[in-house]
C-alpha cells in the first residue's frame, strides 16, 4: 500500500491523452501507465477501477486527472450501461463517475 502524502503536499496531477484511447482495454492500459501503477495495472473494468482507487495499486486519491482530447475518448467509449435513474449512460460517462466518486478531480479538455 502506498503511503499517504503529507497533509500540506500539493495534489498530484496526471495528464491522459484521450486520442490514444481507442477502446476500453486501451483506456485501462493508458491509465495504468500514466499512473505508474504496479505492473501498469489500474483496473480492467469499472469495478476493478473502483477497487484501485481505494488503494494499494498506485496513487490514491485525491489527485487530478486532466483528460485531454476527452471528446475523442467519448466517441469510442460508447457502450451503453444502465444508469442509476434508469437512463442509459455511456461507458465514458461511467468511467468519469467512478473516478469522481473515488475522489479524483476529473478535468475534461
Amino acid at each position: 500500500m502506498t503511503a499517504a502524502p503529507p497533509p500540506d503536499a500539493p495534489e498530484a496531477e496526471y495528464h491522459l491523452r484521450g486520442e490514444l484511447v481507442t477502446d476500453e482495454p486501451s483506456f485501462y492500459a493508458q491509465l495504468g501507465r500514466l499512473l505508474d501503477a504496479p505492473g501498469g495495472y489500474y483496473g480492467s473494468n469499472l469495478d476493478a477501477l473502483a477497487d484501485c482507487l481505494r488503494g494499494g495499486f498506485g496513487p490514491e486519491p485525491p489527485f487530478t486527472l486532466v483528460w485531454h482530447e476527452s471528446a475523442a475518448s467519448a466517441r469510442v467509449l460508447t457502450r451503453p450501461l444502465p444508469g442509476g435513474d434508469g437512463v442509459p449512460r455511456s461507458y465514458f460517462d461511467a468511467i468519469v463517475d467512478v473516478l469522481r466518486q473515488g475522489g479524483v478531480t476529473v478535468k475534461l479538455r
